[in-house]
């Protein structure tokens, strides 16, 4: 509401954000990537959810399995002779159903992913070089910055879109600060996953993690402090290198 006020009365003069080159291209894979995996985590819970009442017999069969397995031996299913009760019939057609639909989806997700790998890694090499952004983490900052990040006033703007900038709520004599809890939630996810990444596999972070530690901070209040440095790499890294063309 307050945006929508501050662009009708004028005060509001920053440019939107673009839709016109790579981080657009991403955006778009990143939608449809996002769209396959939640309809096949929702397909597999429908699959193990039918299987819960299905005929004792096919359901001894599939209990064992894992969930590759699971999916693998539904797809070898076969409904039946004429022979066979219906039910048992409909539940073995239903299940391949869905097993096919869980393998489709599946290789959606890993195609889009790898166009994904392709745009940032044409556009913003350095960004994946960074320890812990992976293609889909890079994607959702990517889309917070937009193809014009310089209409943000600098990385602190772009640390609060994250929902990564300190709030504090200091009382008396006691000075805190926490987590910041608006902002994007997506992109402050995968800010959040980075710090998770680097906490087990950087030494430059477990080093920091141990120093701060040792100066009494929480392990939230570190996390806070570590996607706030993330944010300010990741936007000094994408401001440094637009490069090449846009590509499908």
């Amino acid at each position: 509401m307050a945006a929508a006020r501050s662009v009708l009365s004028g005060r509001a003069q920053w440019p939107v954000k673009s839709g016109s080159g790579p981080v657009e291209i991403a955006r778009m894979y990143l939608m449809a990537k996002d769209s396959a995996v939640s309809a096949k985590r929702q397909a597999v819970n429908q699959l193990k959810a039918l299987l819960v009442t299905a005929d004792p017999a096919l359901r001894d069969e599939l209990r064992s399995l894992s969930r590759r397995g699971l999916v693998l031996a539904c797809l070898q299913l076969r409904e039946g002779g004429e022979g066979m009760d219906p039910v048992v019939r409909a539940t073995r057609f239903t299940v391949r159903v869905l097993a096919e639909r869980i393998e489709q989806l599946g290789v959606q997700a890993r195609v889009l992913e790898q166009r994904l790998a392709n745009v940032i890694g044409t556009h913003y090499p350095r960004l994946l070089d960074s320890v812990g952004v992976g293609p889909h983490s890079a994607a959702v900052l990517l889309t917070v910055l937009g193809d014009n990040s310089e209409r943000m006033r600098g990385e602190a703007s772009f640390a609060a879109l994250c929902g990564a900038s300190p709030v504090e709520y200091s009382s008396g004599s006691r000075c805190h600060r926490r987590l910041n809890r608006g902002g994007n939630r997506q992109a402050n996810a995968a800010l959040h996953r980075i710090v998770l990444t680097r906490l087990r596999w950087d030494p430059r972070t477990q080093a920091y993690y141990e120093r701060r530690v040792a100066e009494g901070k929480t392990r939230r209040e570190i996390i806070r402090c570590l996607k706030r440095y993330v944010a300010r790499e990741v936007y000094r890294l994408v401001q440094g290198q637009r490069q090449g063309p846009a590509c499908s």
